[in-house]
């Protein structure tokens, strides 16, 4: 099962008077992995590499930043893969030392960055939601956004129209017992629209 990391983990590697800083940490998509990339150039404007690798679903990416062709991002990124980590971003700033370690020797360096910084990061588990969408009266809206609160739905948008139309998801083990619930609670008064009850 996919996991992803509870909080942005550190390293730092000196190898041949080059200095490698690491760092592993969730992110949801590539314009969030690109934020964190541009704050790295900015507290690092001495640096003379940040290459980074994203596993995020379509959104992947290996970035090599000036470094030989498949020497940084594509190893940062097999790192992740390998550890069946998703919605994780690694990036790694190096200090140029002034000595070259040739296509083998970025691969480790690059690899082996990432792969210190995941020793210390805690992994969480990633659950798979489930999107439902409901229409509810008025007189019910409020009770619904106590329910949603209350079982950590992740709420979407919300329409008013002749009823008050609620999209969200939830994680899919409590989503049938939540449908059950809610149907009860509202006493035949919610209706699920096709497909997602």
């Amino acid at each position: 099962m996919p996991s992803t990391l509870a909080t942005p983990v550190h390293s730092e590697l000196v190898i041949k008077k080059s200095r490698f800083i690491g760092c592993v940490q969730p992110v949801p998509d590539r314009a969030s992995a690109q934020a964190v990339v541009d704050a790295l150039w900015q507290a690092h404007p001495g640096a003379r590499h940040v290459c980074w690798a994203l596993m995020a679903g379509g959104q992947s990416a290996a970035v090599d930043d000036g470094e030989p062709g498949g020497t940084a991002g594509r190893p940062m990124l097999e790192v992740l893969r390998h550890q069946d980590l998703e919605g994780v971003l690694a990036t790694v700033v190096r200090y140029f030392g002034g000595v070259k370690l040739g296509a083998g020797g970025l691969v480790r360096a690059y690899t082996d960055a990432v792969a210190q910084a995941l020793l210390g990061a805690t992994k969480v588990p990633l659950q798979r939601m489930r999107p439902l969408r409901c229409t509810v009266p008025y007189a019910l809206e409020g009770l619904v956004r106590r329910e949603l609160s209350a079982a950590g739905a992740a709420l979407g948008e919300v329409r008013h129209g002749a009823q008050v139309e609620f999209d969200f998801s939830l994680a899919e083990p409590s989503a049938a017992a939540f449908v059950a619930r809610l149907s009860d609670t509202g006493q035949g008064r919610v209706g699920w629209l096709p497909g997602n009850a």
